[in-house]
């Protein structure tokens, strides 16, 4: 076993600038972002996680936005959410958008799945999960709104789930089941013969080069990264990810060094650029790589974020649906969205300045307006909480 050694020492300054680099900042072309470009942010990237709400605009929407600009949303739709497009679902990190060469990298975790993890499930519940297959193979894709079946009841709103949207969902962690793509968010479940490529089905990776190919995916999406920053990419346990953190070590993939500040060692992959400067601004999704670790968010940015969308509305600090906002190599703020399309009106609830930050409203008001333009929407409206809102509204009011 190789022992893992610090051979350098990396200042903050440069490891926020390195993790942004490998993010996909800085870098913005011009001209119109195209389906080429799209594919390239999600290969990046290694996936766009999902998540169903949509109070400002659903969070898989986000990220390419943050790093391309404006571009058309059904683009994004026809390549990610369309079957025979190069992207299935699965969950990678959460639920999440992939490319299907990442597919047979995680049949170790559906194999896990159809083990002891949902054995039980399976035993009491055989029947129902033989019928839904065999209507797949009868029908082809189905969304769970067009199956029949007396088991196919909501038991309340939201989440109250049908036996058969469980039952498909315990078959999509399987394996034995993927998607067709998604049909007004509603999700296309498709047996995986039906919508993936031969040489993706016939393809068998030993779990150990699994695993280590997921964490060098993460590693180059990272730049640079704790062992707990790669196991949490793809949902990995530690022992696993440590293992190929050493293989990958070896291989002269990744490089061990100190980060100043950092309590743990962090690995530098070989290829991440370190660039002395980064310019960039973005409005990031909640569910966005840059920050949804939360604790790699605090030990990079220092900066504490907690999602309150759970959160009685008398008990939330910051907002409903706070996005963080990135300047250059910071976060400098967070700002409540809420897309109004009745009105037409791009909401801001509340917008705050993170304590000792520099948040250049200069920069800031135009992705506010880029953000209602790309919306569709007509005005930006502010309501006034926050200690940085009133700040953007003078500056907007200026800018016009």
């Amino acid at each position: 076993m190789t022992r893992l050694l610090a051979t350098d020492s990396v200042s903050p300054a440069l490891a926020r600038r390195i993790a942004v680099a490998a993010q996909g900042f800085g870098l913005m072309p011009g001209g119109p972002v195209t389906a080429r470009r799209l594919r390239s942010t999600i290969e990046k990237l290694g996936l766009l996680q999902l998540d169903s709400v949509n109070v400002f605009e659903r969070s898989h929407y986000l990220p390419p936005l943050a790093r391309l600009g404006s571009y058309d949303r059904a683009l994004l739709d026809e390549l990610a959410l369309s079957p025979g497009k190069g992207h299935v679902e699965y969950v990678a990190h959460e639920a999440a958008v992939i490319p299907v060469s990442t597919w047979p990298l995680l049949r170790w975790r559906m194999e896990r799945y159809r083990g002891e993890e949902e054995r039980e499930w399976f035993e009491a519940n055989r029947p129902l999960a033989h019928r839904l297959l065999d209507e797949l193979a009868e029908k082809g894709p189905l969304r769970v709104s067009e199956i029949e079946h007396d088991a196919n009841v909501s038991r309340g709103p939201w989440w109250g789930w049908s036996d058969v949207k469980i039952a498909m969902e315990h078959l999509f962690r399987r394996g034995e089941v993927t998607t067709a793509g998604r049909q007004r968010f509603e999700r296309v479940y498709a047996l995986p013969h039906q919508v993936l490529p031969r040489e993706v089905l016939d393809l068998e990776v030993p779990a150990a080069d699994a695993k280590r190919q997921l964490v060098e995916r993460a590693a180059r999406a990272y730049g640079i990264a704790t062992a707990s920053d790669l196991a949490d990419y793809f949902r990995m346990r530690r022992d696993d990810t440590m293992t190929a953190i050493r293989e990958l070590v070896d291989g002269g993939v990744l490089v061990p060094v100190a980060v100043d500040g950092w309590r743990d060692l962090a690995y530098l992959h070989a290829d991440a650029r370190r660039p002395r400067k980064i310019t960039a601004a973005a409005l990031l999704s909640p569910f966005d790589p840059v920050v949804w670790f939360r604790r790699r968010a605090e030990r990079l940015f220092d900066f504490h974020y907690r999602i309150e969308i759970y959160t009685p509305a008398h008990k939330r600090v910051h907002g409903y649906y706070t996005l963080p906002v990135l300047l250059d190599d910071r976060l400098v703020g967070r700002i409540d969205l809420k897309s109004d399309r009745k009105g037409k009106t791009l909401l801001v609830q509340s917008a705050w300045r993170e304590s000792g930050a520099t948040a250049e409203v200069e920069r800031i008001v135009p992705l506010l307006d880029q953000a209602m333009r790309w919306q569709g929407l007509e005005r930006v409206q502010f309501s006034g909480r926050g200690d940085l809102s009133a700040e953007l509204e003078a500056a907007a009011s200026a800018l016009r």
